[in-house]
Formats: structure tokens, sequence, C-alpha cells
């Protein structure tokens, strides 16, 4: 039965999803701002514009990605089934690229010569990186120094592929410093600049653009699992930092009540301050980075430090979507910790040939918990949001002696 339409004017005209969103910017922004959601509602209902996002999400991407059924891994657990959306499998691997291309195009065609950024993980900075190479942009990509150590690989293809990487040395110097350093270089010039937010996050019309462009992932899986199947899923599980991949997963069950939802976010080492970045679980409602959403933030409204073992997760902030969803019921977020993660990494690479993200390794880790829980014959389907080529030499380097890798 389908009770609420939890789409219908989310965001609202002012980008508000109930109390969370918004749009908190220096004056000077807002017209740009309004310039950006006027050429987005504009060029996404052109033909020609919608048929060339899909035209190289097909040839270039590779889409759509498969949905396999992790049968020795849900074998092995007892219970449930997994089933996966293979976003890892995409061109720069990971699901990044899907609003990527969506916002480079839009940049391109609103006359734009550089696209800017932030990234955690690397995989957004790759993926924007790989379309301004596309596109024929300039890409700028604002980095923390401990990101930038973490994930060399990235690091190193963002360069070859022509971005200019700046690394970030300031506070904790990991995403959320990213994302000042690039907000900063941004205002300097929003005329002949772009700055396309890594995800749901960010001032109206960010996080309906992004979730807008990440919509396909959902939309291939409802059909695929069907198609597999006969029927829905019993349950989905993406993991959360600020829940671009989540999103673009669960927008297309949100109406159907009778499916569970869970969003996984990283507990870190512990519940205590700097060591974790569960922030739809510990966080209370205020603004960052220009819209409100759920923070991690002290007695005075500043954000607390934050830390995950994956990048593209350790955010102290969480797309407004989000935040809206925990309110009403429609979307149990859960958290996993570090080891937990690494656990599902090496399990999942063991039970089906699949090296996961670590961010990704969150979502699998919680699948395989409640796999264990659900009887016989209930499905699961988690999107496998990245591939764990960028997480490697640091997992074996950090924690390889625990697995037998030496």
């Amino acid at each position: 039965m389908h009770t609420v339409n939890h789409l219908e004017n989310t965001p609202d005209n002012d980008g508000y999803f109930g109390q969370f969103g918004g749009r908190f910017v220096p004056e000077p922004l807002i017209p740009i701002l309004e310039e950006i959601t006027r050429a987005y509602y504009q060029l996404r209902e052109e033909e020609g514009f919608r048929q060339e996002l899909a035209d190289l999400y097909r040839h270039y991407v590779g889409r759509p990605s498969p949905v396999f059924h992790a049968k020795k891994l849900s074998a092995a657990v007892g219970g449930g089934q997994i089933y996966f959306k293979r976003e890892d499998l995409n061109h720069t691997g990971a699901h990044k690229i899907n609003h990527c291309l969506g916002e480079a195009l839009l940049a391109k065609k609103m006359g734009k010569k550089k696209l800017i950024a932030e990234t955690g993980a690397g995989q957004h900075g790759v993926a924007l990186a790989t379309a301004a190479a596309l596109l024929g942009l300039e890409c700028d990509i604002y980095m923390g120094e401990v990101d930038c150590e973490k994930e060399h690989p990235n690091v190193i293809r963002m360069k070859i592929l022509g971005a200019n990487v700046i690394p970030v040395g300031d506070g904790l110097r990991t995403l959320k410093e990213a994302v000042d350093a690039a907000f900063l270089a941004y205002v300097q010039d929003p005329v002949t600049q772009f700055y396309a937010i890594g995800s749901v996050v960010g001032p109206h019309p960010f996080p309906m653009m992004v979730r807008d462009f990440q919509q396909v992932v959902g939309e291939e899986a409802r059909e695929q699992f069907q198609q597999m199947t006969g029927k829905l899923p019993d349950n989905l599980v993406a993991c959360v930092g600020g829940g671009s991949n989540a999103i673009g997963l669960f927008t297309a069950f949100l109406n159907d009540e009778e499916i569970n939802i869970y969003g996984v976010e990283p507990s870190g080492l512990s519940f205590k301050t700097g060591e974790h970045a569960a922030t739809l679980t510990l966080g209370t409602p205020g603004m960052i980075h220009g819209f409100k959403c759920y923070v991690l933030q002290d007695e005075k409204g500043m954000p607390l430090p934050v830390y995950s073992i994956a990048s593209g997760l350790d955010y102290p902030g969480v797309g407004p979507q989000h935040s809206y969803l925990k309110d009403i019921g429609r979307v149990q977020y859960e958290t996993i910790n570090d080891t937990e993660a690494l656990d599902a990494f090496f399990m999942l690479s063991r039970e089906e040939g699949i090296i996961p993200a670590l961010e990704s390794a969150h979502a699998v880790a919680y699948a395989v918990k409640l796999a264990s829980q659900l009887e016989v014959g209930k499905t699961i389907l988690v999107n496998l949001s990245g591939r764990g080529d960028k997480d490697i030499d640091y997992v074996v380097a950090k924690y390889g002696h625990r697995y037998g890798i030496n």
C-alpha cells in the first residue's frame, strides 16, 4: 500500500525538506545560486540534455550497472539473501560519476570555465576530473592532507586527468576542511567557476540536483531486481556520509512502505567526540556549509571533529533529505564501527571476489548483520557504492597483519 508520497514537493521552492535544507550563504552568492537553480530546472526538461546524459551513462560510464546475487556471502551468513547494486563497476569506480557528469554538463551549458570541488575519499575528485577532461573544462580539487595520504592512488588519478589537486592543511585536514577551502575559493569567483558539490549537501539547489542525477541507481535497481526475483527487495542498505549513494538508491523505493530502508553511518573507534562521524545518530539540527541538517556540533553551534576509517564518510553534517527522512521515520539510520567495516571488506573480498570501498564496506557489514537476523527467503539490496582499489594500500599497511597479509 502506498500511504504516503515521500517525494511530493520535496524539496519545496526554497529548498527545504521539512525543516532541513535551505540556502544560508553570503548575499553575493544568492543570485548565483538562483541562476544555477533556473538553469537546472530549464535543462532537466530539455530532451537534448536528458538524452546527452543518458548516452554518456550508457556509452561512457557503462550503465546500467548490474545487480548481483551474492550467494556465497549469503550462505556464509545464513538467513536473508544479499544482493548488490554494482556501482563499483562504473567508470571511475563509484557512483560519483553519475552526478559529476550531470553537474559538468550543466556548468558547460551555463558557460562556466572551471569546475571546483572538495573530495574526501577522492572518488568525487576523480569523477569530476574525468568529467572535466571529457568536456574540456578546467578543474580544481581541494582535498585534506590526511586524505591525500590515505587515498594516494586517487590523488595520482586526478593529476593524470589534468586536475589541479590542492592539499588542505587546516584543522583536522580531512573532508570538512576541504569543503571550507573549496567554498572560499568559489566565493572569490562564482561567475566563471562552478562549484560541483560532491554529495546531497550544501545550499539549494545542490541536495535536489545531486539526488536527481543519482536517482538512476534506484530506478535501474528497481527494474533489475524485479526481473531477477519477480518482486521488490524486502530491505535496502547503503552507507551515509553526505548521503548521495544512499539517496540515489532509496528515492525509487521511498513510497513502498513495505520496504525497510537502512542508512549506515560510521561509529569509527567509539562514540567519543572526534572518534566517529555518526551525524544522524548523535547530531542535532544546525547549520553547516550553507544549509540546515543534523550536525555534530558543540554548544556554540561549531562543528565537532569527526573521524572514520572511510575518508568519504567523515563529515560532521549530512544531506537535508536524510535529516528529514530520519525525522519522519521513513529511513532507519544505524552505525557500523571501523572493525566491523574492515571485517566486511575482507569477507566480501574472500567470499565473492569483490573488493569494496571502505565506505561501501560499512553497508556490507550492516547487511551481513541484518541478513543473519532475517528469515530465509527475505532479501536485502545493498548499494555497493564504490570499489576498494583506492583503499588497498592503506588497509594492508595498517591492518593487513590482522587478516593474514604481511
